[in-house]
């Protein structure tokens, strides 16, 4: 049998607490071609995309390191993405990568990597009224974590998370003052360094 096909049949067989968690560590053990877990998120049934993508979060977020190799692959899989339980996997596993404290191999890599593709789907899974909460925050946040890398994110993630609180819940209310807030003092210590910048030339 195919290793894929043996992979697709154990996301089937166990549904007990804690399997994805014993799953993954069996993979890791095996070093295990991270890629195809990946590929597997995209499968006609939805079920198991599901599955391999709470198998990928479980992989990627508990041990980004290791898979540094796998990361373009990852990054460019992003537009790709359809099955809506899948893209709370993925929005949660792209802010665990572009947090300022993830791993420094995991940031240099990614700062050798396009990320315009996560920077444009973020903002669409933030416009589409179809996705789900969670998605709209975790990629508001992956936003937030870009925009020192593409300046001009600021601006547009503010007139999104102010439209999205228009008529948003408790989670969105929550979570957009704090954004909201962070932008704010992000905007004013670069005003502030851009004045003292000007200043120190006379």
């Amino acid at each position: 049998m195919p290793v894929t096909d043996n992979l697709i049949k154990e996301l089937n067989a166990d549904r007990t607490k804690g399997f994805i968690e014993r799953l993954a560590k069996k993979l890791r053990d095996e070093n295990y071609n991270i890629n195809e877990v990946l590929d597997l998120t995209f499968h006609n049934d939805k079920k198991i995309g599901f599955r391999a993508a709470w198998l990928l979060d479980t992989l990627m977020t508990g041990n980004p390191e290791l898979y540094i190799n796998n990361l373009e692959y990852f990054i460019k899989r992003i537009p790709g993405v359809k099955n809506e339980s899948c893209k709370r996997h993925y929005a949660r596993i792209l802010f665990h990568l572009t947090m300022p404290n993830a791993p420094l191999a995991v940031r240099n890599s990614l700062a050798a990597i396009d990320m315009e593709y996560v920077v444009e789907k973020c903002f669409d899974w933030i416009i589409d009224p179809k996705v789900k909460v969670a998605v709209k925050v975790f990629a508001a946040d992956v936003l937030f974590n870009l925009h020192n890398r593409y300046d001009w994110i600021k601006d547009e993630l503010t007139n999104q998370v102010q439209f999205m609180m228009r008529d948003g819940g408790p989670a969105i209310q929550s979570r957009g003052k704090k954004l909201l807030a962070a932008i704010e003092v992000k905007i004013k210590k670069s005003k502030f360094k851009n004045q003292t910048c000007r200043q120190s030339r006379f």
